[in-house]
């Protein structure tokens, strides 16, 4: 396998507005299929291209189906091929590559393990040799439930013809197993964490998955306004604001706190209600 397809129009017309993004998907198809090779099942887009359409600092999310295991030769011939094509520091948009085989996924297990994950947020630990391994990874849920809804194959057949629909009850989970590590990255990492916790609350209260922007306006329909001008920021920087290009005031800042503390008393609230727990 290795002269892919272009990327199918379906997938393209979400990308027509950024040409270099369609250029790179092409770069990632081509890398996936020499390395996996008869093995790849299909890759398919998710997350924010899919949902609504790839913002200033959004990744190109790409979950790629295999029928066995990648080996220790394949892991290094990934990372190899995506450190020159993925992030910032070499004038792209960060790819995040994840891979699953198939029998992790269907039937459904939870969790699910997944059997490689490249993110730009890794970059130095894979220049330092680390090689990704299989592990547990609970967010797969959320992954293949908007691979299923976005229906945009770069590779393979339609993901309804690969995955089973998501159970309802693995999404809640998978939402809500990972506010621990969210809390942790909220000093570095501010805006796309009220923005996941706004999406959190979002899916636990609508049992669907919707883009960043859309969740923040779920959630400020709900909010007490005292509790609203941070979310409303952060939201207005997703659509129009690069990280580099991000700068808060020193009173955008105190609002955090207190703004956390309200959401996530509210997940815990439906968290209670839907029998998952707190």
């Amino acid at each position: 396998m290795t002269q892919p397809p272009a990327i199918p129009p379906i997938a393209a017309r979400q990308l027509t507005r950024q040409g270099r993004v369609v250029d790179q998907l092409e770069q990632v198809v081509q890398l996936t299929t020499n390395v996996i090779g008869d093995d790849l099942i299909g890759a398919y887009l998710h997350g924010s291209s899919v949902l609504i359409g790839l913002r200033p600092a959004s990744d190109v999310d790409i979950l790629a189906v295999t029928r066995r295991s990648l080996d220790d030769g394949q892991r290094r011939a990934l990372v190899a091929g995506l450190l020159p094509i993925s992030g910032t520091t070499v004038g792209a948009r960060p790819v995040e590559l994840t891979v699953v085989i198939q029998a992790e996924v269907r039937p459904w297990r939870y969790p699910p393990t997944g059997d490689f994950l490249y993110g730009d947020w890794l970059r130095a630990d894979y220049q330092a040799g680390v090689v990704p391994a299989p592990g547990p990874m609970p967010g797969l849920a959320l992954d293949v439930a908007v691979a299923l809804a976005g229906d945009h194959p770069l590779v393979g057949p339609r993901p309804a013809h690969v995955f089973d629909p998501v159970p309802p009850a693995y999404l809640v989970r998978a939402s809500v197993e990972g506010i621990p590590g969210l809390l942790e990255s909220l000093p570095g990492d501010t805006r796309n964490v009220l923005l996941t916790f706004a999406r959190i609350w979002t899916t636990l209260a609508t049992g669907t998955i919707v883009s960043k922007d859309v969740a923040a306006d779920w959630v400020l329909a709900r909010l007490a306004p005292e509790y609203r001008p941070v979310l409303e920021f952060v939201r207005r920087l997703y659509l129009t604001t690069t990280y580099a290009d991000e700068t808060w005031s020193d009173e955008m800042q105190a609002q955090v706190g207190p703004h956390v503390d309200e959401v996530l008393a509210q997940i815990h609230r439906l968290q209670r209600s839907v029998g998952v727990g707190a």
